[in-house]
Formats: C-alpha cells, sequence, structure tokens
C-alpha cells in the first residue's frame, strides 16, 4: 500500500494525484501506485514525471511535456567564461563592487526577520500580487522551515542588512533554486545575477552535474534564466486515469490549466493586461519603491 502522505490530489471537478514532493522523488512502479490509488483514494487522474536526467520516455501512458530551466555545471570558470555572455558577465561582479556580500546564512531570527522585510518590501512582483506580501514573521518561520533538512542558504547583505536571498535544495541528481528573492530598491546591484553565481559556485564545489530553476517560463523570466546559462530541457509528463471520469477528462484536454494551452502571443498579451492593472491598482506602492530605489542609488 502506498503512503496517502506521499501524495497530494488537487482540482475540485476533476481530482488529481501527484507526489506531494515530485521534485525530488522518483516513481520507480507506476502500475503498483495506479493499483493503491484506484482503492484508496478518490483521485481521478494520476500524474507523475521522469525526474533529470531521465529524459527518454519509458512508460506506454498517455504523455506530454514538461520543461524545466536546467543548467549544466562542471566548474564555476567555465561558466563563467563559456556559459554567459559579457553583459551577464559584469552583472555578477557588479555586486561586489557596489559593497554587498554574499555568505551562508542560517536560518535564524535575523534572517527569518530580513526575509520578512523583502517579501513586505511590494506587493507586486513580476506583474502580479505578491503572495508572501503582508505575512508575518511566524508565518514566513513556519512556511520556510518544512524543508530545511535538505536545503542551503545563502544571503546577499548591503552594510549588514539583509537584501537578498538564495535557498539551494538538494535533488539527490541536481541542486534545485527553491527560493531566489531580492529587494527591489536595491535593484541596481544585480543582486539575483550575483546569487545565482554563488549557486553555481556551490554547485560545483559539490559536484553536482546540474542547477535547476524551476520551470521553463513564458515571458521575461525566460531571457534572465537564458541570459544566466540556463537551457530549456523538456521531460515526459505521464496521465494515468483512475476513473471513467478522468478517462472522460483526459480525452477532452481537461486536466491541464487553460491557460497552458493558449499560444504565446495570446498569453503574453493577457499577461501584459495583468501586469497593466497590478500597476494600476498598486501604482501608490510602487511610486514609492521607485523613490526609495532612486535614493539608494545617489
Amino acid at each position: 500500500m502506498v503512503r496517502a502522505s506521499r501524495f497530494e490530489i488537487q482540482g475540485s471537478w476533476v481530482k488529481i494525484a501527484r507526489l506531494a514532493d515530485e521534485w525530488h522523488e522518483d516513481v520507480n512502479d507506476p502500475e503498483a501506485i495506479v493499483r493503491d490509488l484506484k482503492a484508496s483514494s478518490n483521485a481521478d487522474l494520476f500524474t507523475f514525471w521522469q525526474r533529470l536526467p531521465d529524459t527518454q520516455p519509458k512508460y506506454p501512458y498517455h504523455r506530454e511535456i514538461d520543461s524545466i530551466a536546467v543548467l549544466p555545471v562542471t566548474t564555476y570558470e567555465h561558466w563563467l567564461k563559456n556559459q554567459i555572455n559579457n553583459k551577464t558577465r559584469n552583472l555578477v561582479t557588479k555586486a561586489a563592487k557596489k559593497g554587498v556580500v554574499l555568505k551562508p546564512v542560517t536560518f535564524d531570527d535575523a534572517f527569518v526577520r530580513g526575509m520578512t522585510a523583502i517579501f513586505n518590501e511590494t506587493p507586486v512582483r513580476q506583474g502580479m500580487p505578491f503572495w508572501h506580501y503582508g505575512k508575518d514573521v511566524e508565518t514566513i518561520r513556519r512556511e520556510f522551515s518544512r524543508f530545511l533538512f535538505r536545503e542551503h542558504l545563502y544571503g546577499a547583505y548591503v552594510d549588514d542588512e539583509l537584501v537578498g536571498f538564495i535557498f539551494l535544495a538538494h535533488g539527490g541528481r541536481y541542486l534545485m533554486l527553491g527560493q531566489i528573492l531580492s529587494m527591489m530598491k536595491h535593484r541596481d546591484k544585480a543582486l539575483n545575477n550575483a546569487l545565482i553565481a554563488k549557486a553555481v559556485e556551490d554547485c560545483a564545489e559539490k559536484k553536482v552535474p546540474y542547477l535547476v530553476y524551476a520551470v521553463w517560463p513564458r515571458g521575461p523570466l525566460k531571457e534572465f534564466k537564458r541570459h544566466n546559462g540556463f537551457d530549456r530541457v523538456d521531460l515526459p509528463r505521464y496521465y494515468v486515469p483512475l476513473t471513467a471520469k478522468g478517462r472522460l477528462a483526459l480525452a477532452l484536454g481537461l486536466h491541464r490549466n487553460p491557460l497552458e494551452r493558449l499560444p504565446d502571443p495570446a498569453f503574453l498579451f493577457l499577461r501584459d493586461l495583468r501586469t497593466k492593472f497590478y500597476a494600476w491598482r498598486h501604482s501608490d506602492s510602487l511610486r514609492q519603491l521607485t523613490t526609495e530605489h532612486r535614493a539608494t542609488t545617489r
């Protein structure tokens, strides 16, 4: 019998089961899982993927593609000289020139307070409401302490103030950027580029062959990832019906988010509309943030 804690079930009309920790756990016997889910859950579909670097399909189920952002890592020097361009290379060194100090950190009270201040800097990031905005210190501590057993952290500091951080999670075959964020008022210091450079250095020192930066996006973040050496890698994702409803949903394409099926022009048009709406809705906060940014660059 499979452990229920290993799985999460999402969806309202069509309920889809998947590994709760699929970035870090493999499905080695899908037939056994399918049998147990049919007997012990209310899920209509079971979905799983093959983790990096297992990219060649090997199961007979309905298959689609999930794309993730992957940076092959050999040495830090190879990445710096050969996997990024001159513009990005200059951004990597910009933070140090502007007084940013990068160092390993522990998840203590001071760090959590610094995280909370960064989260509460602005209600909008990447053109949409930021899901951690408005949370207090205890909420942040609880939400981000769950996976510390496999994570290590680096902080970026200016005059002893935490202005950015990165969580690196061990995925066995790769390191994964679990969270990377920096203060927008210090965006002139290229903090995220410097934090990614630290992640590459860490990956090379541990002799882990891949650094993973979540999914391969649609929009501006794609170019940021590409400029830092990441590229798209396609992984097979499988969908296995567990009920008659699941078979119908799969046949009608109801198992995926409708936005995922939009062509890029339509998706980007809607994304731009969303960005303009939230910029208007939070114009006062964003104007204050711009003022603070100008003050830090004087």
